[in-house]
């Protein structure tokens, strides 16, 4: 499998989930950006607006240290922790959240059974279907989620990735595909321990931890018979394995935000050699190609959308057509057989594929009325498929395509019981025009009608940067829909899906360029929404960069936005980069800019710099066990937002991450953060 990178973004509100490390094989998690909300603590009445400071200064918040858990004082857990619903509040989110599908999944080799996630128990556990459509078995149950990330070679045993309270230090396991208790290869406290892949004779697994040093990762090798580990490549660096062909071993090196080189470690000759993207900070995913010496390569090296190529010797061969688009995906089955690859189309996902010796297209199995098809897993011997197909007014479908007969099978269905999934809002892509005259694309969801004067707006904005609002299903969008309110979602400059241009646009210091794309959202959405001559009011929403979107609306942008709500949210750029997990540290700089040398962009570009002019109501939402936006992050603008009587709200979830997978806390999430949208945004007293 070829993913553009390793690590998850934080997917927009049609999502509200963090997207999956591994393949795109289950259903969406609820997110970090939603980390749970609740009222719980009080809040004050509105005070008179602040006067606008007269410049940038730098931020004076409580200072924190450390994420985690352990950095949060169980005081302060107990002060914030979410306070239940209203029965009949909670009674229709829970109803809403019962609207999913199961993963797309693994195939066995033999076709004749699947392995998959499912939320179904209130958290991601791994099941089993023993034919299509049949009843599904559950193999892993308890409160850590868990994903399958592998089947063995000999069919034998599922390769399970399971992390702790959102704490995103995942293990691996072993457990029979039949079912039973779990074998630990490794989980060890602080450390990730990240699944690569099976090696070529099947007697082994691959993967990458930061067990010697947290700021960097050794690759291993782990034997199935034998139960021991082996240090493979351990260089300084951030390291992975990408493919294995005979003694050789493809290597990716990330350097930065959308950033890889690319080596080959010869085994026999304990050498390595550098082989593309080697001091070039440039964007490439590769595989081993069908051919002796070639290398499948996704780049936007050579033009502004990325694109597919076959490397041999140094020289790079297009195979998939020259497009506006991205190729955004790639995978090739261990036989290298035939390469299936998925075209991001503004938002909407296109399945195409190529004969792997060859080069030339084949027939892909077509579904005429999909926002997105795409390919979740090939199985070794490249004879099957496992496809996730979602309609706009319908979860993720999941299917197996047989290559040899020609065959495509449903192999589940999504649940909505008493939900009538015919009547969700779709998508209708539109945009607004920027200050400077540049048009940012936009999602639009509008309720079937709006009395009283014009619907209330949300602008929704995802995290990432470098992640994409997407058209599509999303139940979650559709519990703001129901209540009322149109939800539109900006891909503004450093989003995704765009060409690297845009994609690069805010990288340091340049984002106080583009920055302004945000308070545009709302000037547009004021005009735009208005009806009968009268305007809306708009609430900016958003998880981890979208909370740190949220952020800088309320407080760069004060006056902007009539309700802020920001979950998992960056208040400081400073204090963020001092104290995200270590793994995050380099790639994250590189995005957002060098604490030394960018510091007085990071000082401007920072919402804790102008929470003096925060007027209007704010509600903030953290996870303590985050280790990418530390939960000191929301609390330190939270205690600075108080001093200024301005209504507030913080919750702090004590088992949740960046983001929320918890059921009850997901309940928690939408029902407080609509609470908050009601109350404050349409004067509906609680």
């Amino acid at each position: 499998m070829s993913r553009r990178t390793p690590f998850r973004y934080f997917t927009p509100l049609a999502l509200l989930v963090v997207a999956a490390c591994g393949p795109a094989m289950e259903e969406p998690a609820v997110p970090s950006a939603a980390a749970s909300a609740s009222a719980a603590p009080a809040i004050p009445p509105p005070a008179a607006p602040a006067p606008a400071a007269s410049a940038p200064v730098a931020p004076s918040a409580t200072p924190y240290a450390g994420h985690g858990a352990g950095s949060v004082p169980p005081e302060v857990l107990a002060k914030y922790a979410p306070t239940p619903l209203p029965p009949e509040s909670s009674a229709r989110i829970q109803a809403m959240l019962d609207v999913r599908s199961p993963g797309a999944g693994l195939v066995s080799e033999d076709g004749r059974r699947l392995f998959f996630t499912w939320t179904v128990t209130g958290l991601r556990q791994v099941f089993r279907l023993d034919g299509p459509s049949s009843f599904p078995k559950q193999l892993t149950g308890g409160e850590d989620a868990t994903s399958v990330v592998a089947v063995t070679r000999d069919g034998n045993s599922l390769i399970l990735s399971r992390d702790r309270r959102g704490e995103e230090y995942p293990g691996l396991y072993l457990q029979p595909v039949l079912g039973g208790p779990l074998t630990v290869i490794q989980h060890k406290p602080k450390v990730q321990t990240i699944f690569d892949r099976m090696s070529e004779d099947g007697r082994s697994i691959y993967f990458h931890a930061n067990d010697e040093k947290p700021d960097g990762y050794v690759i291993y090798r782990y034997d199935l018979a034998t139960k021991t580990r082996e240090r493979v490549f351990g260089e300084t660096g951030l390291w992975a394995l990408s493919d294995q062909r005979g003694d050789k071993l493809l290597l990716t090196k990330m350097v930065g935000s959308n950033m890889a080189e690319y080596y080959e470690l010869d085994l026999a000759k304990k050498t390595t050699a550098p082989l593309f993207g080697v001091g070039e900070r440039e964007d490439y995913v590769a595989m081993y190609g069908a051919k002796d010496g070639e290398v499948l390569v996704q780049t936007p090296h050579f033009s502004e959308f990325r694109r597919l190529y076959s490397w041999t010797a140094g020289k790079f061969t297009p195979l998939s057509p020259e497009m506006s688009f991205d190729v955004d995906h790639f995978t090739i089955d261990a036989k290298r057989t035939r390469v299936l690859y998925q075209v991001n189309e503004g938002g909407y996902t296109r399945l195409q594929g190529l004969d792997a010796k060859t080069g030339k297209s084949i027939d892909v199995p077509k579904f005429g009325d999909a926002d997105h098809v795409r390919v979740a897993s090939v199985s070794d011997n490249g004879r099957y498929a496992t496809l996730s197909v979602e309609t706009a007014t319908s979860p993720g479908r999941g299917y197996v395509y047989d290559w040899q007969a020609k065959k495509l099978t449903a192999w589940h269905e999504p649940s909505a019981p008493e939900i009538d999934t015919s009547r969700f809002a779709k998508a209708t892509l539109e945009s607004y025009v920027a200050r400077d005259g540049t048009k940012i694309p936009m999602f639009v969801r509008r309720p079937a009608r709006c009395d009283d004067g014009p619907c209330p707006v949300v602008l929704s904005f995802h995290g990432g940067p470098e992640a994409q609002a997407l058209a599509g299903f999303n139940a979650r969008v559709q519990l703001f829909i129901d209540a009322g309110y149109i939800v539109a979602e900006p891909n503004v400059r450093g989003s995704d899906g765009y060409g690297k241009t845009w994609l690069h646009a805010d990288d340091g210091a340049k984002r106080l360029a583009v920055i302004t794309d945000i308070e545009d959202a709302a000037k547009h959405a004021r005009k735009a929404f208005a009806k009968d001559g009268k305007e809306p009011r708009v609430a900016i929403f958003g998880g981890s960069y979208g909370g740190y979107s949220a952020l800088i609306g309320m407080t760069m942008f004060a006056g902007t936005y009539d309700v802020g709500v920001s979950v998992v949210g960056i208040s400081n750029l400073i204090t963020f980069l001092e104290n995200t997990a270590p793994y995050r540290r380099a790639l994250r700089i590189s995005e957002y800019g060098d604490p030394d040398k960018d510091r007085d962009a990071l000082v401007k570009l920072s919402p804790t710099t102008y929470v003096d002019k925060v007027s209007a109501p704010l509600f903030i939402l953290q996870g303590a066990t985050d280790p990418r936006v530390p939960a000191g992050e929301s609390i330190q603008i939270f205690e600075s937002i108080q001093k200024r009587n301005v209504p507030s709200g913080l919750v702090v979830f004590a088992d949740e991450g960046h983001g929320v997978q918890k059921r009850e806390n997901q309940v928690l999430l939408f029902g407080h953060v609509l609470r908050f949208l009601d109350e404050h945004l349409r004067g509906k007293k609680p």
